[in-house]
């Protein structure tokens, strides 16, 4: 092969962010040598050599998108030529007095990239203030960026602070909150559950993944997916729990598989296991893919109430705040009592408010367990 594409990576991935290179033009390298280091939606993912060769051109530097199909490296010496995606063409737009050569990216260290249409000069300019075409709203005809528009985002930038692009998992949950918000019809419903009686040494976590299981099997329309297209409701044979994980990268939900059949200490050494995974970006993305219903344990930070986002194509989110106490009515006395704040945000298109207020009443009813 001459041209080396950005292969399928699965899951329904499209697209990756270049985070390193690991060669360079010029370079010769081994098949199954690593060549490049790509972030998706969902894991760091280490891109081998697929042949022996010398490193040509290579397409895209560190923080650039490149999609599926587009190519990564150029091999020198092939003969057979490969007629995917050229990065960095640009087709001629009539009426223009400005050549595609003045769009065509070419460093003399051989690295290619597709960007913005602009000009040289621009382009120049951009480069001396400092700021990055690929955050410019171009003003131009033909979708060109002036002059101008590289002057008023250094200015934006002097007065407000840097524009930061969004990329990752912070890109991918743009993406997902937008479509929740576009498709979901949703409603919350939110309550306080005594606690007080839970024997010391209680894993509040595990607790809460129980008595989802206990939920499910009370409601199973909850566990479900729902394919708005179709207006068809899929019930799930196992249940599998997407659990919400804070990191400086951004939102992960990696998924504890098959929460009803499996005993507290596995589902801890695995949500534990998970974790870890996900804070090393070492988890692998089948890990991060097809929960049936979805806990956002925010709880553990700060917070009593909140309303979750419902992310298709599952119906429902349970949210739990933090435990704490608070003076309440016991048997016509005043007591002060142990409370967790819950919630659940479920679609309405496919789930009844009576489904939906049975699942909540199983879930409490397991919570308020001693053990």
């Amino acid at each position: 092969m001459k041209y080396f594409k950005l292969p399928d990576l699965g899951e329904g991935l499209q697209e990756a962010e270049i985070v390193e290179w690991h060669v360079k033009p010029g370079e010769s390298i081994k098949t199954d040598e690593l060549m490049v280091s790509v972030e998706t939606a969902k894991a760091i993912v280490e891109v081998p050599s697929p042949q022996d060769g010398i490193i040509h051109t290579l397409f895209g530097d560190e923080g650039d998108i490149i999609h599926v199909g587009e190519p990564l490296v150029e091999f020198a010496g092939e003969e057979q030529e490969d007629t995917g995606t050229v990065v960095g063409k640009v087709e001629t737009h009539h009426g223009s007095d400005i050549s595609d050569d003045d769009f065509i990216i070419g460093a003399s260290s051989g690295r290619t990239h597709a960007s913005k249409r602009c000009t040289p000069a621009v382009r120049a300019l951009a480069k001396r203030m400092q700021i990055d075409l690929n955050t410019i709203q171009s003003s131009g005809d033909h979708g060109l960026i002036t002059a101008e528009d590289v002057e008023h985002a250094a200015q934006l930038h002097d007065e407000k602070g840097p524009l930061i692009k969004l990329r990752g998992v912070r890109r991918s949950m743009a993406k997902n909150m937008a479509r929740a918000h576009a498709e979901v019809v949703q409603v919350a419903i939110f309550d306080d559950v005594d606690v007080h009686e839970w024997v010391e040494g209680n894993d509040p976590t595990m607790r809460l993944v129980r008595a989802i299981a206990v939920a499910c099997k009370a409601e199973p329309f909850l566990n479900a997916w729902y394919d708005g297209k179709t207006m068809a409701l899929r019930p799930l044979k196992t249940i599998d729990l997407g659990i919400a994980v804070d990191t400086p990268d951004g939102l992960f939900v990696p998924v504890l598989r098959d929460i009803g059949n499996r005993p507290i200490e596995n589902l801890r050494e695995g949500l534990d296991n998970l974790r870890a995974a996900v804070r090393s970006r070492a988890i692998p993305p089948s890990e991060l893919i097809n929960p049936g219903i979805t806990l956002s344990n925010f709880g553990t930070i700060v917070g009593k109430y909140a309303n979750p986002v419902v992310v298709p194509p599952t119906v429902c989110i349970i949210g739990s705040g933090a435990i704490r106490e608070v003076v309440t009515a016991v048997n016509g006395s005043v007591q002060v009592r142990r409370i967790i704040p819950i919630s659940l945000s479920f679609d309405h298109r496919p789930i009844t408010g009576g489904e939906a207020a049975r699942f909540f009443s199983a879930f409490q009813d397991d919570l308020k367990l001693p053990k």
